[in-house]
């Protein structure tokens, strides 16, 4: 009996070291790991090195976030640690950054970062910039690029119809494009495809290929942000440019465009054609002041007035005010549309209301 009771304090002493050593370790990993985080976020709020007099060049997209801002910043060597930074910027309460490209050093405190993107303070300036607007056709770009470049219209149709270049922005960018755009009937590939903006250079001598691409770059960034819609409506991206294209050339104003877009959906639903003069003009392959009745009939895959659907691919690029409206059309069930002289559209149901609409804002003019 003596002996069980004696063996039991020996366990019971056995036990109770065990507990105090790992008792003892655990609060030495807490220890540790607490000083060691108060060490790293210590270091992360300062400087990568305050000595470096390096300049890098920072790009900061549209639209990025203080999450994508961060993890640039960490990637280009301007902070250690992104997630340290982005919180940081949360307690200071600091938001509204601004894209735009900066040239920053590693010597940079955590403040003086916050303060440049705060500012959009720019501080390397661009030697050239060119300005696609909304709805510029290929050929159309191309004489921009001509006017603030050294290279022809003729030397950027070449390129962005050649072989070479197709394939390889194919195989770049394969959620954007898709074998739609080999499609025999389109006039050109890449028509559509390159998005309507400024775009700022630096290099006096940039190559043709790095004028195009930011272009390209910029469509598929857009058209990205609206995958999970695309999927939702079983739309491919080379429908919703052709179709945000139509709406790009037909509207006027930005509250027409929903509506617009509607009428060609009721349209296309009852397998009516679109009958949208901006594809004539494109079928025709120039501009005219006014579509005559024997241009309706002209025998092209892109005349919506002989054939139905949409037409084989965008006839021209389009804004995101289009792309919205292509992909969030106003519930109707109009099935026309007119505009009068002041560039106000007027919709019907019927051929009647639509022929009434033209008498009181067309013929009456």
């Amino acid at each position: 009996m003596m002996e069980k009771i004696k063996q039991r304090k020996q366990e019971g002493k056995v036990v109770r070291r065990i507990v105090a050593r790992v008792t003892v370790i655990v609060i030495a990993c807490i220890l540790f790991i607490g000083i060691f985080g108060t060490l790293y976020v210590k270091s992360a709020l300062k400087p990568v090195d305050p000595e470096s007099e390096e300049q890098i060049q920072v790009e900061i997209p549209m639209g990025s976030g203080i999450s994508n801002i961060s993890k640039i910043l960490e990637k280009s060597g301007i902070i250690k640690d992104a997630t340290i930074f982005k919180y940081y910027a949360k307690f200071k309460n600091q938001s509204n950054f601004q894209a735009g490209n900066y040239t920053m050093t590693p010597s940079m405190t955590l403040d003086e970062i916050l303060e440049s993107l705060k500012t959009g303070k720019v501080y390397r300036e661009p030697v050239m910039t060119i300005t696609v607007p909304e709805g510029m056709t290929l050929e159309q770009i191309g004489k921009i690029v001509e006017k603030r470049t050294k290279y022809t219209k003729e030397q950027f149709m070449e390129r962005v119809n050649s072989k070479e270049f197709i394939e390889n922005v194919m195989s770049t960018y394969p959620e954007l494009f898709t074998d739609e755009i080999l499609n025999g009937n389109i006039r050109y590939p890449l028509e559509g495809y390159l998005f309507p903006a400024t775009y700022s250079f630096y290099d006096e001598n940039v190559s043709l290929d790095d004028i195009i691409l930011p272009m390209i770059d910029k469509t598929n960034s857009v058209i990205g942000e609206y995958k999970s819609l695309l999927a939702e409506k079983e739309m491919t991206v080379h429908e919703l440019l052709t179709f945000a294209s139509l709406l790009e050339e037909e509207a006027t104003e930005k509250t027409d465009r929903e509506t617009i877009a509607s009428v060609f959906y009721n349209r296309l639903e009852i397998g009516m054609p679109l009958q949208t003069d901006p594809s004539v003009l494109y079928a025709l392959g120039g501009h005219k002041e006014r579509v005559l009745y024997e241009d309706l009939k002209v025998q092209n895959p892109y005349n919506t007035y002989v054939n139905p659907g949409l037409p084989p691919g965008p006839i021209a690029n389009a804004g995101v005010v289009s792309i919205e409206a292509a992909l969030n059309p106003t519930d109707t069930e109009y099935l026309y549309f007119l505009a009068d002289k002041e560039g106000n559209n007027h919709f019907a149901k019927s051929f009647e209301e639509h022929l009434q609409n033209k008498n009181q804002y067309i013929n009456n003019e």
